[in-house]
């Protein structure tokens, strides 16, 4: 790392180490770092779940204080003068503390007072807000009203009410769709660029760390590394491939490169794999494919996140690979799968009334005058997995929770698992999985009072409910953990916790709203390694989701808008579509999804 002169650091840490409370013991969060960012940049703080992050942040904020090791802001000592570094430095966490039931012009209010901004000086203040974040529309409206984005935006705005010295956001953009995190970022690198403000940010989208300044890469409570994006990225120079099946699922051959001597990181990227092989082996197509294998196969240039996975799984257990092996072992032979039949006889993976699993027709849903869901049709298969994908606010979550049964539509037709939810909406719960976006586990039971609750909701039994819970003790890695307060997990177990609750009696379809938002990538590659074994074994998976990467490891996809349905197709399709000829199809699916909002705004 390149020294920083002292007047020219936003923030410095040298030798801190901070430590919390577990059990009868304690467990050091941050392990005597040393670290040093610059005025004047968009400093970019990533890593695993659990890594520090916030920790650091907060200490940063005098929100904790450190147990050794010194901490200076903006040149003030954090011991000596904390008051003056709370007035000078301005933190958003992940969880801001809008108030819903105050209008966004009241919410304005509201921090401007707690920040003693003089009546004087707000209204200059808020239209330069208003106009940065796009929400002079809708000063009126109450906070609880907006979408996700607009409130990520508001809170934003709330937390710069008074300009800072140095602005410090944990995941601004966690559960926000592409177009409201292209705006977030639009307003970050406006702030550096226009007020010459610093900023520290955490995010768990890699591509958004490439846009920073400089990254610093936590791990465990230890840097693995701090410099600019590039730097990372040069050491994969040489590493990084692309292969396409002639015929085969790319999710199968996902499934199978990943599993390779020497490779890295395997994941789906448009209709192939991109590989990143090991600096132990040697870099070429014969390295990696084997005999019978006729692929195309093409170079790379490498990215950021290649170096981010290739750095981390380097200092991770090889047993993390093995993860998704052994939560779904019948991955192999579908025919396999022993489902927990509750419908009264019929055979696994059979909806009683015939037809596909999940099936959609005409569906509406109405909220006093205004239509969340407008005449919505769609059907999934056997082992499909199906995105469901949308800006905040586009009725996707509402069209999600009509197809768990938890809330009835308004009119048309729904079945799931062959079963009319108008008719046997219990029936049809007992056959399907939910995960929601907030992980329903409670938080004051441990790992294990978790597992035993959801294997009695499932009226799981005995053996059977034994052999469950053991499996997902193995399977998701959980046992170490197993009388840790669920509530006090990490947030990438607290994941796979919640998913192994969801498959506790084996259903036939599982419903996934949003469950990765805010999990690290190495997380996220896990989990979906879980999905894919399942979907190979013959379980129907619906998912919505603001990763748009995620969104090319769906067999089809279903993009709304103001409730209709936009685009529906299979991710290649959708690309076309939106490119800009039928030969230039766009690049990646986020810029597919973008471009296709934006037509049909304008």
């Amino acid at each position: 790392m390149d020294g920083v002169d002292g007047p020219e650091a936003a923030l410095s840490l040298e030798n801190v180490s901070k430590t919390f409370p577990r059990g009868e013991g304690r467990v050091e969060v941050l392990k005597g770092i040393s670290l040093e960012i610059r005025k004047g940049r968009v400093t970019g703080l990533i890593g695993p779940d659990g890594a520090g992050k916030t920790t650091l942040m907060r200490l940063a904020v005098c929100l904790l204080e450190p147990d050794d090791g010194t901490l200076t802001v903006m040149g003030m000592d954090a011991a000596r003068e904390p008051l003056a570094i709370q007035s000078a430095v301005r933190y958003m966490p992940q969880q801001f503390g809008l108030y819903e039931d105050l209008s966004v012009q009241e919410n304005l209010d509201l921090y401007a007072d707690l920040q003693g901004v003089a009546p004087s000086d707000r209204e200059e203040r808020y239209a330069e807000l208003t106009q940065m974040t796009r929400l002079g529309d809708f000063t009126d409206r109450l906070a609880g009203r907006l979408s996700g984005g607009m409130k990520q935006k508001l809170g934003l705005a709330c937390t710069l009410v008074r300009p800072p010295e140095l602005l410090i956001l944990d995941e601004p953009t966690v559960g926000v769709d592409p177009v409201s995190r292209r705006e977030l970022w639009s307003i970050v690198s406006r702030l550096v660029e226009e007020e010459g403000m610093s900023v520290l940010l955490s995010t768990a989208y890699l591509d958004e760390a490439e846009k920073c300044d400089e990254v610093i890469l936590l791990h465990e409570g230890e840097i693995l590394g701090q410099g600019p994006p590039g730097d990372f990225t040069k050491e994969q120079e040489g590493r990084a491939y692309w292969v396409k099946p002639p015929a085969e699922k790319k999710r199968d051959v996902q499934w199978r490169l990943s599993r390779r001597d020497g490779v890295v990181d395997a994941v789906i990227q448009g209709d192939g794999v991109r590989v990143v092989m090991g600096h132990d082996e040697e870099p070429d197509r014969d390295a990696l494919l084997q005999d019978g294998e006729d692929f195309e196969f093409e170079p790379v240039d490498p990215r950021f996140e290649d170096s981010y996975v290739a750095i981390l799984q380097s200092r991770r257990d090889e047993d993390a690979k093995d993860m998704a092996a052994e939560a779904a072992p019948q991955r192999s032979d579908a025919s396999e799968r022993t489902n927990v039949d509750k419908s009264g006889g019929e055979s696994p993976g059979e909806s009683p009334g015939g037809g596909p699993p999940i099936d959609v027709e005409n569906v509406r849903r109405r909220f006093g005058d205004f239509y969340a869901v407008k005449d919505v049709s769609f059907s999934v298969d056997h082992g499909e997995v199906f995105g469901l994908l949308g800006a905040n606010g586009a009725g996707k979550t509402t069209t999600f929770r009509m197809l768990c049964g938890l809330l009835p539509a308004s009119g048309g037709k729904l079945r799931v698992a062959g079963l009319d939810l108008r008719r046997a909406a219990a029936k049809a719960r007992a056959r399907i999985g939910y995960m929601s976006q907030k992980f329903s586990l409670y938080g004051n039971l441990s790992v294990m009072e978790n597992l035993k609750f959801f294997s009695s909701a499932y009226n799981l039994k005995g053996k059977q409910r034994r052999d469950r819970i053991d499996w997902a003790l193995e399977g998701f890695d959980l046992k170490k953990r197993a009388e840790a307060e669920s509530g006090q997990l990490p947030l990438g177990y607290k994941q796979r916790l919640a998913l192994a609750c969801a498959l506790m009696h084996e259903p036939e379809i599982l419903f996934l709203d949003e469950p990765t938002s805010g999990v690290d990538p190495m997380a996220r590659r896990e989990f979906w390694d879980v999905i894919n074994a399942l979907a190979g074994a013959g379980v129907t998976v619906l998912v919505t989701t603001h990763f748009m990467e995620e969104a090319e490891y769906c067999d089809r996809l279903a993009i709304m808008v103001a409730g209709e349905i936009l685009a529906l197709g299979a991710p290649a399709e959708i690309k076309a579509r939106a490119g800009n000829s039928k030969d230039e199809p766009a690049a990646s699916m986020e810029e597919a999804f973008i471009a296709l909002i934006e037509d049909s705004s304008a």
